[in-house]
């Protein structure tokens, strides 16, 4: 199965592509896809739906795997990113591939096994999980393949305690 694991953003939106048999990981590709404060919002997310879409088409995605809004204090970086997230979910639906979003801690849980684990930490288990020689760089594109990985152990595990 090629898991898309997408970490949203309005200027930068991480995604990696992990391919994963049940057992073993294996990382495909990833990166960011920027958009500038210049642009007008309609385009920058429309821009981020339409690119994160042809990576699905090109790695042959069969599932989408992305970290969910969190809302702390700041409602206003909170938004932007509740937009990406709509379109997204939306490109996805007309190209009938699935998306599953996960909270922050259930992606870290399922990562580091400790739920307020910090950025550093996940970004070390994303490292060896997926038996890469660095830390993947840009931070969103390790977050998007974090978010990959949760997919992953989240279905393994779902299969394990069926009957």
């Amino acid at each position: 199965m090629i898991v898309l694991g997408i970490d949203p953003g309005l200027a930068d939106t991480g995604w990696g592509v992990v391919e994963f048999d049940g057992q073993h990981y294996r990382p495909v590709s990833f990166g960011v896809i920027k958009t500038e404060a210049s642009e007008d919002l309609q385009k920058r997310v429309y821009t981020i739906a339409m690119e994160l879409g042809e990576v699905a088409v090109k790695y042959n995605a069969s599932v989408v795997s992305m970290e969910d809004i969190f809302f702390t204090k700041n409602i206003t970086s909170a938004i932007p990113v509740a937009k990406v997230i709509g379109a997204v979910l939306f490109r996805f639906s007309e190209m009938s591939i699935p998306v599953h979003l996960f909270s922050p801690l259930q992606i870290k849980t399922a990562v580091t096994g400790m739920g307020r684990a910090e950025k550093i930490q996940v970004q070390e288990m994303v490292k060896v999980i997926l038996r890469l020689r660095t830390i993947p760089k840009p931070d969103h594109a390790a977050d998007a393949l974090a978010d990959c990985i949760c997919y992953c152990s989240t279905l393994s595990l779902k299969s394990k305690l069926k009957p």
